[in-house]
């Protein structure tokens, strides 16, 4: 998998692309990503995270490679560019989806999947209320080590066991 991520989208952006661009064409690449928006960090760079994003989906429709989509706090920004890009050749996955449940059914309505993570397991995350309402077509299992794990178990495993 090849793409800018977007915390990663800074002024040079084209050169970074330009870099990516000449690996990808010079490499087996199996999908295009992490790809997307991020407003957690910097709300500054907007603008330029998506048209980072529209040139990184015009690669993977060219090549009909999945793109793995990267949203931290831009789902209704996130949702506006696909849906201006959507096309039978525009797919993938919602990489760490910790979206709500309309949130999560309006991205498979677009034709993608979820990455579900170890975010399901925290009790405040509200994930699981929305995992139990998503069929398991829809679904895919992520570990995205070791940036999300699970919650730890708070108590030992064995303890039953014994």
């Amino acid at each position: 998998m090849l793409g800018l991520h977007p915390c990663s989208v800074k002024e040079n952006f084209a050169q970074e692309l330009a870099l990516i661009e000449t690996v990808l064409n010079n490499e087996k690449v199996y999908a295009i990503g992490e790809i997307g928006l991020d407003l957690y960090w910097d709300k500054s760079t907007l603008q330029i995270q998506q048209e980072a994003f529209r040139i990184q989906v015009g690669w993977a429709k060219e090549r009909k490679l999945p793109i793995v989509i990267h949203c931290r706090d831009a789902f209704d920004e996130q949702f506006a560019l696909l849906e201006a890009l959507k096309d039978d050749r525009l797919f993938g996955i919602f990489h760490c989806f910790t979206g709500n449940l309309e949130q999560a059914k309006r991205a498979i309505d677009l034709g993608f999947f979820l990455g579900i993570g170890g975010v399901v397991t925290f009790k405040n995350a509200g994930l699981d209320k929305v995992v139990e309402n998503i069929d398991l077509k829809h679904i895919v299992l992520e570990t995205d080590a070791p940036y999300l794990a699970p919650s730890p178990i708070e108590e030992n495993p064995m303890k039953a066991v014994i």
